[in-house]
Order: structure tokens, then C-alpha cells, then sequence
């Protein structure tokens, strides 16, 4: 897949979560023909940050799969999770659902 053109219908598989890919398709689907390529390039280096994401995720659960740690040094970041969470949620979050 890492060699294929990128589509409207590419994008949209990459995203993963059908919300998301809702998104996207109203996004893409609602713009004026002058903003079309903007759009779709914000969303193609979306699904591309995604792709990577996911192939660094099962790394990580490959290695753990064998027992192993991963490489690399990792940090806790929960707490900084939590607190981003709850500023969102304060704030009212766009709901994508």
C-alpha cells in the first residue's frame, strides 16, 4: 500500500476510524473546487501521520509479543495526557462522532 497513488478512497481507508473518515469525506466532498487540493493534501499527510503511527504501534506490540522492550527510551506521559483531556473537555470539544 506504501506504493500506491494517493485517492480520495486511500485516505479514507488510512484513517481507520469510520468518524474520521466521515470527516474527511464531508470535508473533501463540501469543498469549493479552488480549495479541493488543499484539503486533500491536509488529510493525505493525516492518513500518512496514521499509517506511521499504526506500523510504529505494531513494532512495539511485536516486541512485547516476544518478551522484549522496545527500544528507545519511553516516558510516561499520562498525567499530560489527563490534564490535555480535561482542558478539552472544559473547552467543549468539536464532537467528530
Amino acid at each position: 500500500m506504501g506504493d500506491e497513488p494517493w485517492t480520495i478512497d486511500r485516505i479514507r481507508k488510512a484513517l481507520g476510524a469510520p468518524s474520521l473518515a466521515e470527516h474527511f469525506l464531508t470535508e473533501i466532498n463540501r469543498a469549493p473546487a479552488h480549495e479541493l487540493l488543499p484539503v486533500f493534501a491536509k488529510w493525505q499527510g493525516i492518513a500518512e501521520d496514521t499509517l506511521a503511527a499504526v506500523e510504529q504501534a505494531d513494532e512495539i506490540l511485536a516486541y512485547e509479543a516476544r518478551g522484549e522492550e522496545p527500544p528507545g527510551e519511553w516516558i510516561d506521559g499520562t498525567e499530560r495526557v489527563l490534564e490535555a483531556a480535561a482542558r478539552i473537555r472544559e473547552q467543549g470539544a468539536a464532537d467528530l462522532t
